[in-house]
């Protein structure tokens, strides 16, 4: 007999979302079912009994599908089924991940996987705004240990007022869009896009997404208790420790290494010292010592020992590794224009972090069709992020597109997009190559992304800036921490928290917050958005100094784009049977031709570099496209005379009859005696025959009117 166990969560809007166990999935150490409308979610955990020998850190999997038929639709593709994951599934898993990662004990190291699979979309619910509580909710009912429960919701502001989880339509009139993540007692994580607003602004509305989030972790925790889910979880052992030793290494590294951090030294020569002084010490060591002590511990607590020297240092000095104060920006220098074929191009630096990005214009059929499940359409602005493994002095296989590379593109782009005005004809397509890179390095591709625009010539709102900020706080003094601006990789590493922000002069565009630590104030948060502020717009000024504002001209070799609006009717025969009509004109002409149907009209884009072979297509789609209006007047061509008129053309594909009573006002006997085939003159349009589609011309009409003979 299955015993099926429920909880209601109800949103303020009279919207509830369902929470289920115990049906499906049962041999699963945890799952759940999600429901909100018609969408449904399966959540699932499995966590390994023992840690593999040598691992000293958490195994976790976050698996996000999407299954095709949650939508009524088939995979695209020639194997018809669900492979590799689209990026929308990879953001989400990085969402989930990222609030979930944290909150596990650190000495866990027992392999986690979790499943999430949509089965059924519903168009007027975001399911990733569901993702975490439905991973979260499947620990929680499952012995596997866990500092949650924990949530993720959206909150937007749509005319000015917050919505939890919004629907599809309503996040499109949103001036914020954030996903926050957050336990019952602290916010962990932050991402989102928002069209400038304020630091307060942005507070404002965690703050509302927290108090959803609370109510969340409540129902987790209700739906366990009825579903008679102990709460001890599973024993486990999976460090031994020695305190002797790790007291050793602390009391005896502790010193040097601090003195080595307070030197302002460069990542290179900070790394070759510290392991300097780690071999020394272990040179230093008996050969009984070095039998009796494990390499393991000994790696993991010299690493503890740096970490302690390397924060107190900014605790107690307000000291950085590289010689900073806590509010200072390292060195940036920036060109434009840097490569001579793409259409803008930029390098941006920032210490030892740096961005090579390029920006290409295209036409409507360059855009980055996306088809998704829950999203089809197509973008007309995107950026790619790539990091090399040469941007950290690294030799690694190289694997594709790594998940933090989608994820650091989506953030720059999301900081970005709002920026390209609404008239802007071009596909943009934005690429950062990251060369170096000591910390930072997705807000150095925001920076240079804004360069590499300016240069193309395409005329952004705004420049926009991004800064990635650090903390360091003392678990036993919560008055004691510090805030970082502009953070190093180790600063990341070693520190609480990675806050980067993005935005204008005027305000925040985009956002990614994680913290590491439980407990992180709005006070403290507060003033890291205040720094960063401040920081922001030190960048920004740097930015503008090398660029003031977009191109006025393209350059030569950006590709000019014409639009033309042609009748809907008129589609087929420009593109012609099979596409002929058109391949045979961008051969021709050497253009790309792209045709869109929106609101019944075409829309026609004709891309090319050179002007006079542009013309040539917009005259050749002209004459194919032709729809004759009565009243206007055309310049024809006379192709053959007959005894009662001349059949004058007014396009390529267009003849009208100019009878010989409209040739002149006075009596015309022989047509020949006015007009020749090849001769150019104007004509008005004055009938088209209801039945026969014939067109009616006149040419008198154009000429000055005989003043009447007086009797």
């Amino acid at each position: 007999m299955t015993k099926e166990v429920k909880e209601i969560i109800k949103l303020d809007d009279g919207r509830e979302i369902l929470l289920t166990t115990g049906k499906l999935a049962k041999q699963a150490h945890g799952s759940v079912e999600v429901r909100m409308g018609k969408t449904h979610i399966l959540a699932t955990v499995v966590s390994s009994l023992e840690a593999k020998e040598g691992v000293d850190f958490l195994p976790l999997t976050v698996d996000y599908r999407e299954k095709f038929a949650a939508d009524g639709r088939f995979p695209g593709g020639f194997l018809k089924r669900e492979a590799r994951p689209t990026d929308q599934e990879i953001l989400v898993m990085r969402l989930v991940d990222r609030i979930l990662r944290p909150m596990f004990p650190k000495d866990y190291h027992a392999e986690v996987q979790i499943m999430i699979s949509l089965n059924s979309h519903d168009e007027n619910v975001k399911p990733d705004a569901l993702a975490a509580l439905a991973a979260s909710t499947a620990i929680t009912l499952s012995d596997i240990p866990f500092n949650g429960p924990i949530s993720e919701c959206r909150v937007s502001r749509i005319n000015n007022k917050f919505v939890i989880n919004p629907s599809s339509e309503d996040l499109e009139n949103a001036d914020i869009d954030l996903m926050v993540g957050a336990s019952h007692n602290s916010i962990a994580m932050v991402e989102g896009e928002m069209s400038e607003v304020s630091e307060k602004e942005m507070i404002d509305a965690i703050k509302i997404a927290h108090e959803a989030i609370k109510i969340q972790c409540d129902a987790q925790l209700k739906l366990a208790e009825k579903a008679n889910i102990a709460k001890e979880k599973r024993e486990y052992c999976h460090e031994l420790h020695n305190d002797e030793l790790r007291q050793r290494i602390l009391k005896e590294t502790y010193d040097k290494i601090y003195k080595v951090a307070a030197e302002g030294l460069s990542k290179n020569e900070r790394s070759t010292q510290l392991k300097e002084i780690k071999s020394d010490w272990v040179e230093s060591l008996t050969d009984e010592e070095l039998e009796s002590y494990d390499e393991n511990l000994i790696n993991l607590y010299y690493s503890k020992s740096e970490k302690e020297a390397i924060r107190d240092l900014a605790l107690n000095e307000g000291k950085r590794l590289d010689g900073r104060n806590t509010k200072e920006i390292r060195d940036i220098w920036c060109e434009i224009d840097y490569l001579n074929s793409p259409h803008g191009s930029s390098v941006f630096t920032r210490g030892q972090t740096q961005s090579l990005t390029t920006v290409t214009l295209g036409s409507a059929t360059d855009v980055n069709r996306l088809d998704g499940v829950t999203y089809q359409g197509h973008e007309k602005f995107y950026l790619h992020y790539n990091f090399p493994p040469f941007s950290t002095g690294e030799a690694r296989m190289l694997r594709g597109t790594s998940r933090r590379e989608i994820g650091h593109g989506n953030l720059a782009q999301r900081a970005l997009k709002n920026m390209i005005p609404d008239d802007n004809p071009y596909t943009v397509r934005i690429v950062s190559d990251i060369l170096e890179s000591n910390g930072s390095s997705s807000m150095a591709t925001v920076c240079a992304g804004t360069l590499a625009l300016m240069d193309a010539g395409i005329k952004i709102k705004k420049p926009v800036s991004g800064i990635a900020m650090g903390l360091i706080s003392d678990q036993n003094d919560t008055n004691k921490y510090a805030i970082l601006s502009d953070i190093l990789g180790d600063e990341d590493h070693l520190g609480d928290m990675d806050f980067k922000i993005c935005g204008t002069e005027k305000g925040i565009t985009a956002c990614q917050m994680d913290i590491k630590v439980q407990g992180l104030s709005y006070d403290i948060l507060s003033e890291a958005l205040e720094q960063a502020r401040e920081g922001r717009i030190h960048i920004l000024n740097k930015l503008i100094e090398t660029i003031a504002e977009p191109r006025k001209e393209l350059k030569p070799q950006t590709p000019k784009i014409i639009t033309l609006k042609v009748p809907k009717s008129t589609i087929g025969g420009i593109i012609g049977p099979g596409g002929k009509i058109i391949q045979e004109l961008q051969t021709a002409t050497e253009t790309n031709i792209s045709i869109e149907e929106i609101d019944d009209q075409g829309i026609v884009e004709i891309l090319g570099t050179d002007q006079q072979k542009i013309n040539l297509a917009v005259e050749k789609i002209k004459s194919i496209a032709f729809v004759p209006e009565i009243g206007e007047v055309y310049k024809g061509k006379v192709k053959s005379i007959m005894p009662y008129g001349a059949f004058v053309g007014i396009s390529a594909n267009t003849d009208g009859l100019l009878h010989v009573s409209e040739i002149d006002w006075k009596r015309v006997e022989k047509v020949e005696d006015v007009l020749k085939e090849g001769d150019t003159i104007e004509v008005k349009l004055i009938d088209i025959d209801e039945r026969s589609g014939k067109l009616k011309l006149s040419r008198k009409v154009l000429l000055p009117k005989p003043a009447k003979e007086k009797k």
